[in-house]
């Protein structure tokens, strides 16, 4: 049986090249690269056309993508994923905290993406884990994941437009004064760590939107519980940005939070807004806090 992901257009225009509707279609350079070169295929109602052939109105188009390999560093892993939604095109976890998105050198197995490759490999899919949100270890909640180069690309294409939106809730020391604030401030990864970002000038635009949900004291100890909308996606946004405004996560000892009351940053993706890559169709999906937020929150 033939496991490559394939997709069909109908032409709508009379006499355009076969390379400007797989443009219109949003097929990428990339992508037609590799159906001509690595076991791809195109065809004009059912016959084998390349790039040049002039399509007439109602043709039946089918591009077939090439079988993905994964990296050498991605091993293939069985294990528990909870599901929250899957297609055809894309598969949206509920992930847990202390798991890592992807391997790394002090995490190498048991990531998602090790998980997701051997849930695809017991599905016959020949793809590899295509993050599309992701987040930190310790963090939890939802994160989407792409089944296609292809459809990576797209969904890749809808965060620059701002078209996939994320919401998390966490719990800071300290308590915030405003209800309602904006946090537009650049961040770079710090000069003397490989792994810490910090609010720099000379660092990447990055947004997020911080709502007060809840002010309350943790052994007597004053802490806020928030909600943020991500507007950007940089690499520890979330965690610099509330650092910065001098509150940092609960659980968060890399920028500056107690660990006292939780193992872990205090911060869940509660909600992921996205269209549909390949019908459009809004799709939206939230989560429940963890048991160890929810706990501080009693």
């Amino acid at each position: 049986m033939d496991t490559r992901f394939t997709l069909h257009f109908v032409a709508d225009k009379e006499g355009q090249l076969l390379r400007e509707a797989l443009q219109e279609w949003r097929i990428s350079k990339k992508a037609l690269t590799a159906i001509k070169f690595d076991g791809g295929l195109l065809t004009v109602n059912g016959v084998e056309r390349n790039v040049r052939h002039v399509l007439q109105e109602g043709d039946y188009v089918g591009v077939t993508f090439p079988p993905e390999e994964r990296s050498d560093g991605l091993a293939i892993e069985h294990g528990d994923l909870t599901i929250v939604f899957e297609d055809d095109a894309i598969l949206v976890l509920d992930k847990p905290a202390h798991q890592s998105t992807i391997p790394s050198r002090e995490h190498p197995t048991k990531s998602i993406a090790n998980l997701v490759c051997g849930y695809f490999e017991q599905q016959g899919l020949a793809s590899t884990a295509h993050i599309v949100t992701r987040l930190d270890r310790d963090t939890s909640g939802l994160l989407c994941i792409a089944k296609h180069a292809h459809i990576h690309h797209l969904t890749g294409l809808a965060q620059r437009s701002r078209n996939i939106s994320r919401q998390y809730e966490a719990i800071v020391h300290g308590h915030v004064e405003q209800n309602f604030q904006s946090i537009v401030a650049p961040i770079g990864r710090k000069v003397t760590s490989i792994i810490e970002r910090e609010v720099r000038e000379d660092g990447q635009y990055a947004h997020t939107d911080v709502t007060v949900l809840k002010r309350f004291l943790l052994d007597a100890e004053p802490v806020t519980y928030v909600r943020l909308q991500l507007h950007t996606g940089r690499t520890h946004q979330i965690r610099v940005h509330m650092a910065y405004l001098g509150h940092p996560l609960v659980g968060d000892d890399l920028y500056g939070g107690s660990r006292h009351l939780i193992d872990r940053q205090a911060l869940h993706c509660v909600s992921l807004s996205m269209e549909h890559p390949l019908t459009g169709r809004p799709l939206h999906f939230t989560s429940m806090l963890n048991e160890d937020m929810q706990r501080l929150l009693k």
